[in-house]
């Protein structure tokens, strides 16, 4: 009788098992459109739920009204001086602080219940992961759009032209896309989405306020300079002022897309690897 007892924990685990075998393959055109499916649906949740927009629309025109009228003074001794020094910084800080919403809704997603619903249904394991990935580049291009955008009433003109200025938006939404696979990874392991959210700002904003995004890095003291040169946002900063400013391809763009290759081979995987877990 005993010999033929099997654990209910162990039969649990077999039928989850037959029921993923039972799965038919999905090709991988059926995967390239289920994820746009699921880039649809979180870009539905954004149109339904207008204040996760909030950080997209209005953070840019906050920040660079607030910075520029602020330190424009003291640091440039206008705020028109300041503005080419202050506008691709603003750049950086609002599209790697968009990013962190995205390991924050998955992790809602999971709380929820939405993926338990999402394992009962033929479609590909990956695709409820990467159709927000894809969405969130429409929130990292309204974003840039909407600094560069308040930058030009402020009297902002960009010396390297509209070239200049979408090459360092483009660049400004690599980097952030490539980012959010960091918190996407914390977002698969975190407890909750609050939890998220606190350590994604732990991570970001010293990383963004400890760079050359809005001072100099002649004036800051000899051991805070030595950060900051290494600093990958100061990077990304630096580039994005040689585009737009001279529309110039230095080796700051190449040390940034790197940066941004060396975090998704990275957090790619792993956040892959950690969401399947879940799935």
């Amino acid at each position: 009788m005993s010999s033929t007892m099997i654990a209910p924990g162990r039969e649990a685990v077999r039928a989850a098992d037959r029921v993923a075998a039972a799965r038919r393959h999905v090709s991988m055109g059926e995967t390239i459109s289920q994820t746009m499916t699921m880039a649809w649906r979180t870009l539905k949740k954004m149109r339904r739920n207008p204040e996760q927009f909030f950080d997209v629309a209005l953070q840019p025109i906050l920040f660079t009204a607030m910075f520029a009228f602020i330190f424009g003074g003291a640091i440039a001794g206008d705020v028109q001086s300041y503005l080419p020094l202050m506008i691709p910084g603003i750049l950086a800080q609002t599209v790697l602080t968009t990013c962190m919403a995205t390991g924050t809704q998955l992790r809602e997603d999971m709380e929820k219940g939405v993926f338990d619903r999402f394992k009962s249904l033929p479609i590909a394991r990956i695709a409820p992961l990467a159709g927000p990935m894809v969405a969130d580049l429409l929130r990292y291009t309204i974003a840039a759009t909407l600094t560069f955008a308040m930058g030009l009433v402020m009297g902002y003109r960009p010396g390297g032209g509209a070239v200049g200025v979408l090459a360092a938006i483009l660049l400004a939404i690599f980097t952030g896309w490539s980012l959010a696979w960091i918190f996407t990874w914390i977002g698969t392991i975190a407890r909750s989405a609050q939890a998220v959210q606190g350590f994604s700002m732990m991570i970001l904003f010293p990383l963004t306020f400890l760079s050359n995004a809005f001072v100099p890095i002649e004036t800051l003291p000899g051991w805070l300079a030595a950060f900051v040169r290494i600093n990958p946002v100061s990077h990304l900063v630096t580039a994005a002022r040689d585009l737009a400013n001279s529309a110039l391809v230095s080796g700051e763009v190449a040390w940034t897309i790197l940066a941004c290759l060396i975090v998704i081979a990275i957090f790619a995987p792993l956040s892959v690897r950690s969401y399947k877990r879940h799935m």
